[in-house]
């Protein structure tokens, strides 16, 4: 079974509703645990063109803040399910939600 990384960055004030979200769709289980994942502090940076409606910044302007980086697994099966239920509980227009393959020998 292909297992893959989710990588997701949101705002410090969502984490647990994204975790939440992330978890109530499946991913989270490393062997006998559940729910299991990493949050890291890091810098986000964006700039708001025509026609988008931001969570945070000015049509135009760059901007820059502190996010949350979300970090867990997941069953490649499970992947769409989870991709839709991040982004219903994610505050952007346009939220960075990666899945990665791991390698496991």
């Amino acid at each position: 079974m292909a297992r893959l990384k989710v990588e997701i960055s949101v705002p410090a004030g969502h984490v647990e509703a994204v975790i939440d979200a992330l978890h109530a769709a499946g991913a989270g289980q490393v062997g006998e645990y559940t729910r299991c994942s990493s949050v890291w502090q890091v810098t986000g940076t964006w700039q708001p063109m025509d026609g988008s409606h931001p969570y945070d910044g000015d049509i135009g302007a760059i901007r820059q803040a502190e996010e949350r980086r979300i970090e867990s697994v997941c069953d490649a099966e499970q992947a769409r399910g989870v991709l839709n239920a991040v982004r219903a509980a994610h505050p952007y227009e346009e939220p960075v939600i990666n899945f990665l393959p791991l390698y496991e020998p």
